[in-house]
């Protein structure tokens, strides 16, 4: 599996995705607003526990870097050039 998320970016996408969380079931966030807060809790644990940002490979870098070890594989993408 490949990684583009680093450590530090890791604990600050599932404080965030906690965060939101509390936020939603406080019902401090409601209506409309909700659905995407859960909708983001979602998506930031996700990438967190996978350790890869899909919004990060297409802009082509990461996060990842010194602290990965050798075992892991690190995504290696190209910037998209966009017109």
């Amino acid at each position: 599996m490949v990684h583009n998320v680093g450590k530090i970016d890791r604990i600050v996408r599932l404080s965030l995705a906690l965060i939101f969380v509390v936020l939603y079931y406080l019902k401090i966030v409601d209506g409309e607003w909700s659905n995407y807060f859960i909708f983001g809790a979602v998506m930031l644990f996700i990438t967190s526990m996978r350790k890869c940002c899909p919004l990060y490979a297409i802009l082509g870098f990461g996060t990842c870097g010194i602290e990965t070890d050798g075992k892991e594989p690190i995504i290696k993408t190209k910037k998209v050039k966009l017109k």
